[in-house]
């Protein structure tokens, strides 16, 4: 008997959160929107991590043409500040003394070096590094149109993955806390980059992503 394969449709996001990583190590099929609109104030270009001062939110800047709407897969990056050295540096700040920053930071670095043209391809390389950290090899095909969100389907996450809707609106996913670079200053805090977790608990990552989804 086949066992059904899953294919989740998410939003492109900047170092997805833990919420999303946990769907996307539950999923044989990644399906990634790239026909919506791109917005302001969503994860397409911005994530969060912890600090010594608390949650930091890092954003992708992009090249904002005045009345001019865009597809995500049509979004230029803008270099006209030197976000990747903002971004690498307070990442280096947050992370240095985690215990396996040393070990995934080499493969991070490249994407602060590197001028990516389109913010697709600089989030789906920053996906597809993360996969390979956790051992995947989940195949992951582009929208090739723009489809509404479809809440009868539960592997629509396009709603979810959405700084407006917290993870605990999705009744298929539970929040599991782990120590954190500041849990001693801090209490636990939720809801960060996947990145987060990565650092802090290494090759711990795939098991306390797999068992942050409710139904398998």
């Amino acid at each position: 008997m086949k066992t059904m394969q899953i294919s989740k449709t998410i939003p492109l996001t900047y170092l997805g959160s833990v919420h999303l990583f946990a769907h996307i190590v539950n999923a044989d099929k990644l399906i990634i929107e790239q026909h919506t609109n791109y917005q302001r104030k969503t994860y397409s270009n911005r994530c969060s991590i912890t600090g010594a001062n608390g949650p930091l939110s890092l954003t992708v800047p992009v090249v904002n043409k005045k009345n001019t709407r865009c597809s995500i897969k049509d979004a230029l990056i803008d270099y006209d500040t030197d976000w990747q050295k903002q971004h690498w540096r307070s990442i280096v700040s947050a992370y240095n003394s985690s215990p396996f920053f040393e070990y995934y930071a080499d493969d991070f670095l490249t994407f602060y070096e590197k001028k990516y043209k389109y913010l697709l391809d600089f989030n789906l390389g920053l996906i597809n590094t993360i996969l390979d950290e956790l051992e995947l090899e989940t195949p992951i095909e582009l929208t090739q149109d723009f489809s509404s969100f479809n809440p009868e389907n539960e592997y629509d996450l396009r709603r979810f993955i959405n700084p407006k809707n917290l993870p605990d609106l999705d009744k298929n996913y539970q929040t599991l806390e782990y120590r954190q670079v500041f849990s001693e200053k801090f209490p636990f805090i939720p809801h960060l980059s996947v990145v987060d977790l990565l650092f802090c608990k290494g090759p711990e990552t795939y098991d306390i992503l797999k068992d942050s989804i409710l139904t398998k």
